[in-house]
């Protein structure tokens, strides 16, 4: 399976279940695996065969303005479901991380894997 990433994606918005998580946007990390439908873009070089990363981005970003989460696992799931049924992806891997949220600790997050990688 060929496999496009996104790594380190970062974006300001508000999640969390605590009141101050609802008032200050936090930035988060995204990190994305995606599974391509097929091996043609490699063969065809035609951006029709492949998922355009931008068109990725840009669902993301319209996500985040539409809908509020509570849970990184809520945004994960949303995320991975959106990527397979709008760009027809049959496996996706979102990480998503809080940064710096809690003291002495980088980041936290979750990593989901949906769909089949074969």
């Amino acid at each position: 399976m060929d496999i496009i990433f996104l790594h380190d994606f970062r974006v300001k918005t508000l999640i969390g279940v605590y009141p101050w998580e609802r008032r200050v946007a936090q930035t988060i990390q995204l990190d994305l695996e995606i599974g391509l439908p097929g091996q043609r873009a490699s063969e065809t070089d035609d951006i029709d065969d492949a998922i355009d990363y931008a068109r990725v981005v840009q669902a993301i970003h319209d996500i985040l303005n539409r809908k509020h989460f509570s849970l990184l696992e809520a945004l994960a799931e949303h995320i991975a479901l959106t990527i397979m049924r709008e760009f027809n992806a049959p496996w996706v891997k979102v990480s998503v991380a809080k940064l710096g949220i809690i003291r002495g600790i980088k980041k936290v997050g979750v990593s989901i894997e949906r769909g089949s990688k074969r």
